[in-house]
């Protein structure tokens, strides 16, 4: 078997649509908003905005890192350049953390919205919406083994589907609260800074798991094609500006359209329920469940895409067995990292199915996979920023760019996550933190003796 990807699969448009879908607009602001509404309450369009702000530095350092080093691994191959062996696997080890742990969050609303088809009051069975969402995931993971060209024409299209269905129901929505429909009338107060101290960092902490998913498109570099240049690195920073415009229309009709009570306790799917309460009647209704099963469909995609791609280029490391670091001769994917995936996934979805609640899962899920995105997204920042640290010479711009925001973007989210775990319950703490201190075990036995392979050095 090869340990090259297949090149030049993906264009540049696929690639921000890789990085839309990452981020899942529809999926997110189906299940999250409603927190981000409990949490920040008004002040929530303010969070998506200023939270915004160190993830668009995150990928302006991945923009900056994969000009210099394309490679699957993306924040694990840059950080081990940058920090040494051990950071650089526990980066890439954080991030097979969080998707692991997204195999449930994502899957969930996928058997949630196929109930709203067909039976809504069902939706609340733990065991029949987890396993619905586990058939789904292994039919999901069948079209990422067939390969990326295949698994990108479907990519495109969903994503098309899914933002079309979000702009109609968000035009919608504004219609309907022009026309003296405002439960509560806008404010630019919304936008203002009046946190209380104890919801400013589990507010943020959710909008890092809102955005967290564009970063895929680094991990596809070895496989996009390289006219324009660097279009791995740019179709991610400009699809965070895609998500930053769906997330605020649908945050500020939401506070508009509803009491901030009820609003809050739309975790089921808040599309459905602002589609409902725009007038647009059960047609509406089916178009928010199909949005978010497309856009549940998408993210997982995209997550198992960065699972599979960054233990292949952990695996064609050393870092873990060299097993994962090959590509089937036919497919040219890294298939044998998709079966560990398909394997682990379902019984994590499984043990999932004894939790009392679909809110309670999701809840937990959120804050442990923010808290892995903040470390890996962190790290890799810093490494750009010490990679760029002397390009004042050439040019500011180019130094604020990819030194001083990453830095800034970094310190943010490090200590955000350092807070945030003093925060969590005992659950969260396990999954969040043992997750990243299980590697310790693989680390160890494997003792990891790979230098940086030939591919990062061109």
């Amino acid at each position: 078997m090869s340990t090259k990807l297949k090149a030049e699969s993906l264009s540049f448009f696929e690639s921000i649509i890789m990085g839309v879908a990452g981020s899942a607009p529809g999926f997110s602001i189906a299940v999250a908003i409603s927190s981000l509404l409990l949490t920040a309450g008004t002040q929530s369009p303010n969070a998506v905005i200023l939270f915004a702000l160190p993830m668009l530095g995150i990928a302006a350092a991945y923009k900056g890192l994969n000009k210099k080093i394309p490679n699957a691994g993306a924040a694990y191959e840059w950080t081990k350049i940058g920090f040494g062996k051990f950071f650089g696997y526990f980066s890439g080890w954080a991030l097979l953390i969080a998707s692991m742990v997204f195999m449930v969050t994502g899957s969930v609303p996928l058997g949630t919205a196929t109930i709203d088809l067909f039976d809504p009051s069902l939706a609340d069975n733990v065991l029949l919406t987890t396993s619905i969402g586990a058939v789904w995931f292994v039919a999901i993971g069948l079209v990422l083994i067939a390969g990326i060209e295949i698994t990108s024409k479907v990519q495109v299209v969903m994503s098309s589907i899914e933002l079309l269905i979000l702009f109609g129901i968000s035009i919608a929505a504004f219609l309907h609260t022009g026309i003296d429909h405002a439960v509560t009338p806008f404010s630019w107060h919304w936008f203002g800074f009046d946190y209380h101290p104890a919801t400013f960092a589990p507010s943020a902490l959710i909008v890092v798991f809102l955005y967290w998913g564009w970063d895929v498109t680094a991990n596809l570099s070895e496989e996009t094609k390289s006219d324009p240049p660097n279009a791995a690195g740019n179709g991610g920073f400009l699809s965070v500006f895609v998500t930053i415009a769906t997330f605020i229309a649908f945050t500020v009709a939401t506070l508009m359209m509803f009491s901030l009570a009820a609003a809050s306790g739309f975790s089921d799917n808040l599309i459905y329920h602002v589609a409902i309460a725009a007038g647009l009647g059960r047609a509406g209704a089916y178009a928010a469940a199909l949005a978010l099963i497309l856009s549940s469909i998408a993210t997982l995609e995209t997550t198992m895409l960065q699972f599979s791609r960054t233990l292949f280029a952990m695996g064609r490391d050393r870092a873990l067995p060299a097993y994962f670091g090959e590509v089937h001769e036919k497919t040219v994917t890294p298939v044998r990292t998709m079966y560990l995936l398909l394997a682990v996934g379902l019984v994590v979805i499984f043990v999932s199915s004894f939790t009392p609640t679909i809110g309670t899962i999701l809840a937990d899920s959120v804050k442990a996979i923010a808290v892995q995105a903040s470390y890996y997204y962190g790290l890799a920042a810093f490494v750009c920023a010490w990679m760029y640290r002397d390009s004042y010479k050439e040019s500011i711009g180019t130094f604020l760019h990819y030194a001083v925001v990453p830095a800034l973007s970094a310190v943010a989210l490090i200590a955000l996550g350092l807070y945030a775990i003093s925060t969590f319950d005992t659950v969260t703490k396990l999954v969040g933190i043992g997750g990243l201190v299980s590697g310790i075990v693989f680390y160890r036995r494997l003792g990891y003796r790979a230098g940086i392979p030939a591919l990062a050095r061109t």
